[in-house]
């Protein structure tokens, strides 16, 4: 049992069902009879097929109390999975523009992410949020944020010594610099705890919007396939160059609302943390990758192209939501 599991008061459970496709793979998964997924039904809407990609990854992170984990790599699951990656993959990379030219990897690369312009959800809590409203966020991020980082985890053994070297540093920060109660994932059970809100992992599944599932499942499946190492590597330095200056918004939000200190700390945290990490990620990390191996090139950008259009999807859902 994970240490971030007996933080909190609930068992992690398998999810309540989104269409007859994640019903199939959650009945085949609860009861271990797999075998009945080689006549699964094709998914009801993106929700569906995303909730049952979710399910199956999720195996492979804390899994579920009742599920068997006998059932991690069974052929029968991970062939339901593939078909659901290959249709999820299809369609990021449909939405993804081309890279820009190569010149400079680290030039380049700021300014296609600067470039980038999609919605502020940071603004938004930064100045005018309701505590319903950052409450409600918190809960959705709670599905990545209690497991923080641990994807590109799963990159390490498929990189060279100096791009290895580079992740494990940025990863040592992520996971406290060898202090258990420093996890970045830690310290948000503990703002979450001190919010009164669950910090048990997984507890909001059930209530997470779709663009959440993706935004999880994007990173699990660049993560688990080494053939999308780079993308797993570009969604990364993306996500750690678009991280600061909304994290200080959001803390200055958190703390116009009069947020416990302990949730406030996990946003001040990576204001500085994440100002280096987007250094190290795009010129360590990605920079290096691209000297080694120039044909990852382009999925570099397609990974970080996905990493700032799903924060993106989702930033529009909310917005409209609570301004309706």
């Amino acid at each position: 049992e994970s240490a971030m599991r007996k933080r909190g008061s609930m068992p992690m459970l398998s999810p309540t069902s989104r269409g007859p496709l994640s019903q199939a793979v959650l009945d085949a998964l609860r009861s271990g009879e797999t075998s009945r997924l080689v006549d699964a039904p094709d998914p009801d809407n993106t929700e569906d097929a995303q909730l049952a990609l979710w399910t199956m990854y999720e195996q492979h992170h804390g899994g579920f109390d009742d599920i068997s984990d006998d059932l991690e790599w069974d052929p029968h699951v991970l062939g339901v999975r593939r078909r659901l990656e290959q249709d999820f993959e299809q369609t990021l990379r449909q939405r993804a523009p081309q890279a820009p030219e190569p010149g400079d990897f680290a030039e380049t690369f700021f300014d296609f992410v600067a470039g980038h312009e999609g919605p502020s959800l940071s603004s938004h809590m930064h100045r005018s949020a309701t505590e319903a409203q950052v409450r409600e966020f918190l809960r959705h991020k709670s599905i990545y944020h209690l497991k923080e980082s641990d994807h590109t985890t799963w990159v390490v053994p498929r990189l060279s010594g100096p791009v290895k070297a580079a992740v494990m540093e940025l990863q040592y920060d992520e996971y406290g610099a060898g202090n258990p109660n420093r996890l970045h994932a830690t310290m948000f059970a503990d703002g979450l705890h001190a919010s009164d809100l669950e910090s048990a992992y997984g507890a909001y599944i059930n209530e997470a919007p779709v663009e959440i599932l993706e935004q999880n499942n994007v990173m699990s499946m660049f993560g688990l396939n080494r053939r999308l190492r780079a993308a797993s590597l570009g969604f990364l330095a993306a996500f750690e160059t678009t991280s600061s200056v909304p994290s200080r918004r959001i803390a200055q939000g958190l703390d116009r609302l009069g947020f416990p200190p302990e949730m406030i700390e996990y946003y001040t945290e990576h204001v500085e943390a994440d100002a280096v990490h987007e250094q190290l990620a795009v010129r360590t990390i990605c920079g290096v990758l691209i000297e080694e191996e120039p044909a990852l090139y382009d999925d570099v950008y397609f990974g970080a192209w996905t990493s700032m259009d799903l924060e993106d999807r989702y930033a529009h859902r909310m917005l409209e939501e609570w301004a309706a």
